[in-house]
């Protein structure tokens, strides 16, 4: 696995469990949102990028 790859689905991950988080806590909707949609797109990313895929 390449080192930008293991960076975008740790990201990705990171961001799933701030959403958690957020949910937890009430935040505004928008926010939630957004952060959801940065970690599908951090996640489809490193896993699109994966040396098998390609």
């Amino acid at each position: 696995m390449n080192g930008l790859n293991t960076i975008l689905i740790l990201v990705g991950l990171f961001l799933i469990g701030g959403v958690i988080s957020f949910v937890k806590q009430g935040m505004p909707k928008g926010l939630i949102v957004l952060v959801s949609i940065a970690a599908g797109m951090c996640l489809v990313a490193g896993v699109l990028r994966l040396d098998f895929w390609n």
